[in-house]
């Protein structure tokens, strides 16, 4: 095969193992207290820990690979990733277990953000939406099927397998991407050593408060102390990066409509997606009955769609642009959603949640490839591990606070107690859901319909290059070549 068949199999398994693992665990975590006597706050870390590192370091993984060389350090990050799930399938103790997660994230922060950058590698701009597209279908189907996998491991064989599942799939990509893939490096090949210890430390504080908020509360001095110091943390990352000889992350490329708007979709979007995946799962178990697997399977017809829907959407934004899939497909997510809200009763039949559910994920579906293909295509191809890493951090911020901020809502109205009373508190959270997919809407309409290297829009044949495409070149420090990213609308 070539290098690109290689790529668009390699990558996206990659991508599949470490968003599988982000979920899977959820639902073992009842056997996981039995078996090994966990406590509530250990069950709480070991759910945490793989997040809250692999939050952190998705920015110092993609700068990682641009100093290293993407292919070597992939390699590097399977072979962590996969060493860490052996090591958590021979835990004895929750203490064990906690440990091997977080170095389990710590693969994971590596692995995630480089397969974005091997793709817009291996692919010109113009024909790498359907890649991308299938890059973003396949982490979608990692998360859907997190609960499917979990559920049927977890009722089948032991929970063990949860994790040695990941062992012989994640070193066989491992040595088939050393074997494989050609090597390359970003243009910034010096290590920017003080932003990536003040962006670990801003994104950890940040994720840290969400994370402990439903345990000490968002008013204790514990979150808002977290808060307080992720800001200062962030302010103290932008002054540097905008003094600094060789940054991580060039401010000027937040000047470029493409690639702050995508990123703003990333983030408000995933606030909706994962805080109500996370309410969802549980509605089918607590609030209608069903078994951990039974509610994983009739889930995968929300996720499942992204592997129909996003290579479509991807290679389709090819010829017409990003913009209005990216429009389209948050107006889907939150008209599905308030759909859910408003078909959620007590004893509603699965049936009447199928077709809110499909709308929904075909919405989410359009967002996925769109967002990556418009951040990727908004800075010079040699800068794709900047846009992978903020990209990758973005989301996985809008993630954590997802969560937080649903599980708020579900608290203030509802409970755990009955079926009836978990409802209660699922319709106002998914009502919110429904209103942030909406927020959503606002940086997709302004985001550019096509874009160029230089962040600004592209001119048509024949015409002078926009006046603001100068402007943006020379704000940028070190300005990369200016080639089209996306085919105009025909």
């Amino acid at each position: 095969m070539s290098e690109r068949k290689w790529t668009m199999v390699l990558a996206p398994i990659g991508v599949f193992l470490t968003s599988l693992d982000v979920v899977v665990v959820a639902t073992a975590l009842p056997v996981l207290r039995t078996k090994l006597g966990a406590s509530l706050a250990d069950l709480e870390w070991t759910i945490n820990a793989y997040n809250l590192v692999f939050a952190c370091l998705m920015l110092t993984g993609a700068a990682l690979g641009d100093r290293f060389g993407r292919r070597r350090m992939y390699v590097a990050g399977l072979t962590v990733f996969s060493l860490a799930s052996a090591a958590e399938a021979l835990s004895t103790s929750a203490e064990q277990l906690i440990v091997a997660r977080v170095v389990q994230g710590v693969g994971a922060a590596v692995v995630l953000p480089l397969t974005l950058t091997l793709i817009t590698q291996a692919f010109p701009a113009g024909k790498r939406g359907m890649a991308i597209g299938i890059w973003g279908g396949v982490s979608g189907l990692g998360v859907a099927a997190g609960p499917v996998v979990g559920g049927a491991i977890t009722e089948g064989l032991s929970w063990q397998w949860i994790f040695w599942v990941n062992v012989p799939v994640g070193l066989a990509v491992a040595v088939l991407s050393a074997l494989k893939l050609k090597e390359s490096r970003g243009a910034r090949t010096e290590l920017d050593i003080v932003g990536l210890i003040l962006a670990g430390a801003g994104v950890f504080a940040l994720v840290w408060a969400p994370a402990r908020a439903p345990s000490a509360g968002w008013g204790s001095a514990e979150v808002i102390g977290a808060l307080a110091a992720g800001a200062v943390q962030v302010a103290a990352f932008l002054v540097w990066e905008r003094r600094s000889r060789h940054p991580m992350v060039p401010l000027a490329y937040f000047r470029r409509r493409g690639f702050a708007m995508a990123n703003a979709v990333a983030f408000i979007q995933n606030v909706s997606l994962i805080g109500s995946l996370f309410i969802i799962s549980q509605l089918f178990q607590i609030g209608l009955g069903y078994s951990p697997l039974q509610a994983g399977l009739r889930i995968l017809v929300w996720n499942g769609t992204l592997m129909v829907t996003a290579p479509i959407a991807g290679a389709l934004a090819d010829r017409y642009g990003n913009r209005p899939f990216m429009v389209l497909g948050v107006l889907m997510q939150a008209g599905g959603l308030a759909w859910l809200a408003a078909s959620v009763e007590d004893g509603v039949g699965y049936g009447s949640l199928v077709v809110p559910l499909i709308v929904a994920g075909v919405g989410i579906s359009m967002v996925f490839p769109t967002v990556a293909n418009l951040v990727t295509g908004s800075l010079p191809d040699e800068d794709a591990g900047v846009a992978a890493g903020v990209n990758s951090a973005m989301r996985e911020l809008g993630s954590v606070f997802g969560v937080a901020i649903i599980a708020l809502v579900f608290a203030n109205a509802g409970s755990y107690a009955s079926p009836g009373s978990f409802i209660d508190g699922f319709v106002p959270a998914m009502w919110v859901a429904a209103a942030v997919a909406l927020a959503a809407a606002l940086p997709a309409l302004l985001s550019p319909a096509t874009t160029t290297a230089s962040g600004a829009p592209a001119a048509p044949a024949g015409s002078a290059a926009p006046a603001d495409a100068d402007a943006d070149a020379a704000a940028e420090p070190e300005p990369g070549p200016v080639r089209q990213r996306e085919a105009s609308s025909g």
